[in-house]
């Protein structure tokens, strides 16, 4: 069975993003990094890429098409199981690594 683990590597803030100048018409919620994923937190597909509870499904379908390039196994994977990828939120982007566990 392939499996694929996604890990939360690093979410930035606006301020990180923006080298300590960030626009001013932000509100006030967006001077932390992305409430909704945490550095360290795990999931696992099964058999499956459908979005895995409680992972954001913007963020996933930023990352779908690696996750199926790296689950069926494309040439670009074919001597590294795992990769760096980010979603698309400019403001507050969130670093995953995503990579194929064997059983």
């Amino acid at each position: 069975m392939t499996r694929i683990k996604i890990s939360v590597v690093k979410g930035f803030t606006v301020e990180e993003v923006f080298q300590g100048e960030p626009p001013d018409h932000l509100p006030d919620d967006f001077t932390s990094p992305c409430p909704i994923h945490l550095e360290g937190q795990e999931f696992i597909l099964d058999n499956s890429l459908g979005c895995p509870a409680g992972f954001c499904s913007w963020a996933y379908a930023d990352i779908q098409k690696d996750l199926v390039d790296l689950y069926f196994g494309s040439d670009y994977y074919s001597e590294r199981k795992v990769n760096w990828v980010t979603c698309t939120d400019g403001l507050r982007p969130v670093v995953f690594r995503i990579e194929k566990v064997e059983n």
